[in-house]
């Protein structure tokens, strides 16, 4: 089994310091990690490459510098399970029906790469934690891994994942 830690919005330092220390504990355990953007500055993508040895897909979020060079969209095959990464940027109208398009869009072409295995839709952006399914596609959002406003709490998600199948549990402080 796999363990995904699935994380979004640290907004270091903008809004915060550094990651919780329980968020930094579950980052390094965790097997893989995913990034869903709005790390704020290189410093604070360096300390999270840092964290997850390398072993991280990431990409840009609304505040994050192009400096960064981060992707809008990543896609990452774990454990039989295609993640479709994105921020998700836009208003708050019509971000499911945006963020699921964005999936539909870059899971067809993760399938033309590989064997079809199910695919999971990441993104942040609105700081609120959510797994549920929009138009037959599950989509995960693991909030503000560091509570940064308008999120009450830090949150982030572990994803355990094998052979193709994919249980997810929130964690928040």
């Amino acid at each position: 089994m796999l363990r995904v830690a699935i994380i979004s919005d640290t907004h270091i330092p903008s809004r915060a310091n550094r990651l919780p220390d329980w968020i930094r504990t579950r980052i390094q355990r965790a097997d893989y990690t995913i990034h869903a953007g709005d790390f704020d500055s290189a410093d604070a993508l360096v300390s999270i490459e840092e964290l997850t040895d390398g072993n991280l897909t990431a990409v840009a979020g609304n505040t994050d510098p192009r400096s960064l060079r981060l992707p809008e969209v990543a896609t990452r095959k774990l454990g039989g399970v295609t993640f479709v990464v994105t921020h998700g940027t836009g208003p708050k109208r019509g971000y499911r029906s945006r963020v699921t398009e964005i999936v539909r869009e870059n899971s067809d072409e993760a399938a033309e790469k590989s064997a079809a295995s199910p695919v999971i839709g990441v993104s942040g952006h609105t700081h609120r934690v959510m797994d549920e399914e929009v138009d037959g596609v599950r989509l995960l959002n693991p909030g503000s891994a560091t509570g940064a406003a308008p999120a009450r709490n830090a949150t982030m998600l572990v994803a355990s994942v094998e052979d193709g199948t994919v249980s997810v549990q929130v964690h928040e402080s």
